[in-house]
């Protein structure tokens, strides 16, 4: 773009550096981020018969089926909380991380029919996924607030508490957490297509090692010592304090919460880092 004194207002270079970055340039596009979030909720519930109300079907029979298998049958403790809203909370949390991730895994591969014939910031790509991604998260919060009130007419007691004000923190952590790995993952598969079977297997595998469907307390009774090893799980130490901020089950880990945070800024870093090299070639190997 030119203006009339010939100055020019934009300019379009090859990348030659890793840390050739311009992360400015993504917040003028944010009108596009807008445009594609608008475009991923009509593209996800176009023809459907019960659209946005998934939003809510979802979580309820996950958190239903959880409830039976792992609160009923297996008969897992859930700290003396509901066992409904134990597994609707960790759900909350867990999809949308889980979604943030495997969303932005496939950035170039499922982009690259508008990567190849128009220039953006490529990062506005997963960011937008993200974002959406809050969405259906606040609409499961939502829902779990309900049913909050619900259990609380029943005389089921929960206690959520002060470390309520570090939800925002944890979400944020979530959604760069999954923005970090999902990135990694989407440059290595532009060459490797087949990792990106692994990614659903990958993220079930990750669930359960994570205290999703169990407290950690349940680990540290049944196995001593492997605990550690369950906190040591970026995710881990999210799910759990998240859980505890809302329910008041079990401890929240302020040790474990810190070296998750440097996980965090080490995937994010070299995420982004990667993402900003591979994006300069991928068109030639996607």
């Amino acid at each position: 773009m030119r203006k009339q004194n010939s100055e020019w207002t934009t300019v379009i270079k090859p990348k030659a550096a890793w840390f050739d970055i311009n992360l400015k340039e993504i917040w003028h596009y944010k009108d596009l981020i807008l445009m594609f979030l608008k475009r991923n909720f009509n593209s996800a519930y176009k023809q459907t018969i019960l659209g946005p109300l998934w939003f809510l079907i979802n979580p309820l029979l996950s958190s239903s089926m959880y409830t039976v298998v792992f609160g009923q049958i297996a008969r897992i403790s859930t700290d003396n909380v509901p066992k409904f809203l134990f597994y609707l909370c960790s759900n909350a949390a867990w999809s949308y991380f889980s979604s943030c991730l495997s969303s932005t895994a496939s950035t170039f591969t499922g982009n690259a029919y508008l990567f190849g014939k128009v220039y953006f910031p490529r990062l506005v790509s997963p960011i937008t996924t993200v974002i959406y991604g809050m969405l259906s998260f606040f609409v499961q919060m939502l829902l779990f607030v309900v049913c909050a009130f619900v259990f609380a007419a029943k005389g089921q007691v929960i206690h959520p508490n002060i470390h309520m004000l570090y939800i925002p923190i944890m979400i944020m952590q979530m959604a760069l957490l999954g923005l970090g790995i999902g990135i990694i993952i989407s440059s290595v598969t532009t060459k490797y297509r087949d990792l990106t079977i692994l990614i659903g297997f990958g993220l079930q595998l990750w669930m359960y090692g994570t205290p999703v469907v169990y407290p950690i307390s349940q680990v540290a009774s049944i196995a001593p010592g492997f605990e550690k090893l369950i906190w040591l799980n970026p995710v881990a130490p999210i799910i759990n304090n998240f859980r505890y901020a809302i329910l008041g089950c079990g401890t929240f880990n302020y040790s474990y919460w810190g070296i998750s945070w440097i996980v965090t800024a080490v995937f994010l870093f070299f995420g982004v880092l990667i993402f900003s090299r591979v994006e300069k070639t991928f068109m030639d190997t996607v």
